[in-house]
């Protein structure tokens, strides 16, 4: 076998795209050089196309050894389990350990495994023994279908970002207090929920990282929503959301609490607290620290304890009041929509405390599509899809449950991410990139399963490029999509949204609804350099055939924004979409979008722009009910 031909078929089984066709639907096939680097951080032994062969064979000969007779993860859909097929084993019987405790004996029959009954939902460990060898693996028996409201409700909301949602009486950042307040006015309206963007950890100290899509960590809160009482309150809007002063002003309310009992420290706050009194100490690039700390281990003098009991409180602290925020909107009737980022921060506490399950030297982000020419690097590592198999997908489930135990609704960003990931190799430019495939069906089983373990629907952002096992896997497995009308009413084939996806207008990603009408979205990405100035005429003339498209589905004119809008709040409301956001801003035309995508908050105030109006004006702006008020009574049969 020739070193091409090796390298391809260590490619193919490794999950490594050679080909694939781009958001600019032209086909791409990939680099020598990529699949050599994309095949290597997957684990295999080669440096260049000249040792493929060599790791092909290591690869058949890994897979075909009696050590891994079982595969790391078996799927019970409804509780039925497949047969398990046992390699290279003679002699061996099986049973399953349930995650509740009890036992459950196993059939073995020619090479396989049966399960005589159905599986308990939950995370079972399926044992395989022969004579003194004994192997383990994962069951996730799971519904086939994500929890669902009882019924089908049509119910709307609204969505918008916590650090901008100020009030008179809150900081320079809105707190938990502002959300709640939000919320119960959305719910005394005849809504349902409101969403927000991802409430995990950010870098607050300077150089700030405020993206909430570059998180710490997706096991924990931001201690920046905290509500610390009234006592900070503006008399007016600040100009730009400062984290680092809101950072600070935490830390001086809790400076004066007493340290937590022990008790109530979990092993893994214990260790995240440590791991942030690290970064006070030897740095936030954990890859720098000595050996010993960079591999996990931290002794007393790695860590500030001033920093590392802070964060123990406020972690107890968020904790507690987002338990008591669930239980106040449980009363209320209204649900809290929370956000799964996609990735983690690098210098983060995920990435540092399980290095083993990413991906080193790769980033993630998207090939070259009409928004993005040049392609787009989101600047996390991916997760190795077969080191998350081998610990049952353990850190996944945990990062959803962390979320779905207290929402309602969950979003999964970039839900593409449960086929297939574009990994680029560090160095390499964002068009040589490749695709990845991971587990679907696994990631599915565990996303449903937390689904019903926590009473929270799942809608997955499935905008761009859907492969076909997404496309397919959302509605079979009950998980809704998203539909946006800035696209999807906005086309000169406009279609309805679909009775199974949630329907907004625009996204924190997207320009609002003013600002891409007026096009300023394009001019921001030619100011960025994302988009070459000589294209931006064409962009612009295609924009005005799409709020053509739109006013021809809706009715309205793009000369009377506030009539448009209009119309397409009572369409959207009259849709059989089960769940209709609006994004907070575009009820009062906001002409600027939250973030560009493309481009660092170094480059632009990217999530650092308030709202322009405080809570407490929002919430008795006769504008604004007058737009939710029109909106409800489209829901209302």
């Amino acid at each position: 076998m020739d070193e091409t031909t090796a390298l391809h078929s260590l490619a193919d089984a490794l999950g490594v795209a050679r080909s694939f066709e781009d958001g600019l639907r032209r086909p791409v096939t990939v680099e020598p050089e990529t699949l050599v680097a994309v095949c290597a951080a997957l684990g295999a032994n080669l440096d260049d196309v000249a040792g493929a062969p060599e790791a092909l064979r290591a690869h058949r000969a890994a897979l075909d050894a009696p050590d891994v007779p079982i595969a790391p993860v078996h799927i019970a859909w409804n509780g039925t389990l497949r047969p398990v097929r046992c390699r290279t084993l003679d002699g061996f019987e099986g049973r399953i350990e349930l995650e509740t405790g009890g036992m459950m004996r196993l059939d073995a029959f020619i090479g396989t495994l049966r399960s005589p009954r159905r599986l308990p939902f939950g995370y079972h460990t399926l044992v395989v023994e022969s004579g003194r060898r004994r192997w383990t693996s994962t069951v996730v028996s799971a519904p086939l279908q994500a929890w669902r409201r009882p019924g089908h409700p049509r119910s709307w909301g609204v969505g918008t970002h916590l650090a901008a949602l100020r009030s008179r009486r809150s900081r320079c950042v809105g707190d938990l207090s502002d959300l709640e307040r939000m919320c119960r006015w959305i719910g005394d309206l005849g809504g349902d929920v409101v969403t927000v963007l991802p409430l995990l950890p950010t870098f607050n100290d300077p150089p700030a990282e405020c993206s909430p899509y570059a998180p710490v960590s997706r096991l924990f809160w931001s201690e920046l929503m905290l509500d610390l009482g009234d006592d900070l309150a503006l008399d007016e809007p600040v100009e730009a959301l400062d984290v680092t002063a809101a950072a600070d002003e935490v830390r001086r309310a809790l400076a004066d609490r007493p340290a937590p009992d022990p008790d109530a420290l979990d092993d893994e706050l214990r260790r995240y607290a440590a791991f942030r009194g690290a970064q006070a100490r030897l740095g936030r690039n954990w890859r720098g620290w000595p050996d010993a700390a960079r591999e996990g281990v931290l002794g007393p003098e790695d860590i500030d304890p001033g920093v590392e009991r802070f964060h123990q409180i406020a972690q107890l602290e968020a904790r507690g009041q987002l338990d008591a925020l669930r239980g106040a909107l449980d009363e209320a009737g209204v649900r809290l929509g929370l956000d799964l980022a996609v990735g983690v921060h690098p210098d983060g506490y995920d990435a540092w405390s399980r290095a083993p399950l990413f991906a080193q030297a790769m980033s993630v982000g998207a090939p070259p599509d009409g928004g993005f020419p040049s392609g787009q690097d989101w600047g996390f590592q991916p997760l190795l899809p077969n080191a998350s198999r081998a610990e049952g997908h353990d850190y996944v489930r945990r990062s959803i449950a962390h979320q779905a135990a207290l929402a309602g609704v969950l979003r999964v960003d970039h839900v593409m991410a449960l086929n297939r990931l574009y990994w680029i190799p560090d160095g390499f430019g964002l068009d040589q990139g490749t695709y990845v495939s991971y587990p679907t069906d696994e990631l599915f089983a565990v996303l449903v399963l937390e689904s019903h373990r926590h009473g929270c629907e799942v809608v997955g952002e499935n905008l761009g490029t859907v492969p076909r096992e997404i496309r397919e896997g959302l509605p079979r497995h009950a998980i809704g999509g998203m539909y946006l009308a800035i696209f999807d009413a906005a086309s000169p084939e406009p279609v309805p949204p679909p009775a199974h996806d949630m329907a907004l207008v625009g996204t924190h990603d997207t320009p609002t609804f003013l600002g891409w009408l007026e096009g300023r979205d394009i001019d921001a990405r030619v100011e960025s350099g994302l988009l070459d100035m000589t294209t931006a005429p064409a962009e612009k003339k295609a924009r005005a055939a799409a709020a053509k498209h739109l006013c021809a589905t809706v009715g309205g004119s793009t000369d009377d924004p506030d009539d448009l809008l209009d119309r397409l709040l009572r369409w959207l409301g009259e849709s059989q979409s089960p769940l209709v956001v609006p994004w907070l801003e575009d009820l009062w035309l906001e002409p600027d979008q939250v973030n560009l995508p493309g481009t660092r908050s170094s480059e632009r105030p990217n999530w650092q722009r308030p709202m322009a109006h405080f809570v407490d004006d929002v919430v008795e702006n006769p504008e604004v009910i007058r737009r939710l008020r029109l909106l409800n009574e489209a829901r209302t049969p």
